[in-house]
């Protein structure tokens, strides 16, 4: 089965973390048909000679940004040059496990009315493997859809979609930190067909820098106005994002260590014991 995978770098990300994530690519089980990688604005002198070692394999295709354009242009721009219908996500700084494309194929090669499938994702703070936490996040279909009145229901970092689903529902749009909520939500409405897979697809990397990422005042008054689009999509009732919203928001405006205990409390899983919360952002 043909599919791409599309990845985003800029120039305030680490060579070491890019080089781990491009590794678990080409490490696949079922290697990809191509990988695009959008360069969004020019990069680091690190950077750059970490891309030069890969954009030697046939399969790379590059699509240069002039300036910084932000993570939900520059996926807009790599998907248009994606050549195949089945696009799988990745980010520069988490890492694949080895069977993660080989899982998610077999599921769309079984279902070719699927149209969006995401799986669980593996926290670590320092070595892959160290199970901080494990963000999970619904399975069928039904689940994903009341999940998503109030929370994100996929890791955006595991998804594999179909292009045409994606861009018959807008493709990737303004709305600052949950561009990918936003474009899920969007999907439910069109009625595309969604799942998520019970097992980690990554190694997702958590520090304490994505916690205060988390917070602030814009980041509150994001996730209010997503919310209200949620709302006015019809994927969530009012009551659902009076509640969401506010709680989103209260979280947001939490000094930093309090929302990083609140996460690890109860939006995350035991990495180790599986046991704790469900949740996910």
């Amino acid at each position: 089965m043909d599919f791409s995978v599309l990845l985003s770098v800029y120039r305030k990300e680490k060579p070491e973390y890019l080089k781990q994530s491009l590794d678990s690519i080409l490490a696949q089980t079922v290697p990809p048909t191509e990988i695009v990688m959008v360069e969004d604005g020019p990069l680091t002198p690190e950077l750059d000679a970490v891309l030069a070692e890969y954009k030697k394999d046939p399969r790379w295709k590059a699509v240069l940004l002039p300036q910084n354009m932000g993570l939900g242009k520059a996926l807009n721009e790599g998907l248009k040059a994606c050549s195949y219908d089945l696009v799988a996500r990745m980010d520069t700084d988490d890492i694949a496990l080895p069977d993660r494309f080989e899982k998610q194929a077999a599921a769309f090669s079984a279902d070719p009315e699927l149209g969006l499938c995401g799986g669980q994702a593996a926290e670590f703070r320092q070595t892959p493997g160290d199970a901080a936490a494990r963000k999970e996040v619904p399975l069928e279909d039904a689940e994903i859809r009341k999940y998503a009145r109030r929370r994100n229901p996929f890791n955006h970092p595991t998804v594999m979609y179909r292009k045409s689903a994606v861009l018959e529902a807008g493709s990737y749009q303004h709305a600052m930190w949950f561009e990918d909520y936003y474009l899920w939500a969007r999907m439910l409405a069109k009625g595309c067909k969604c799942r998520n897979l019970p097992d980690a697809l990554i190694w997702f990397r958590a520090g304490d820098d994505m916690f205060g990422r988390r917070g602030g005042w814009k980041y509150a008054k994001s996730a209010v106005s997503v919310k209200y689009k949620l709302w006015r999509l019809g994927v969530s009732s009012f009551g659902d994002f009076v509640i969401s919203a506010g709680g989103q928001a209260a979280v947001a405006l939490m000094p930093s260590g309090m929302r990083r205990r609140f996460y690890e409390k109860f939006l995350r899983k035991d990495g180790a014991s599986g046991h704790g919360q469900k949740g996910a952002d």
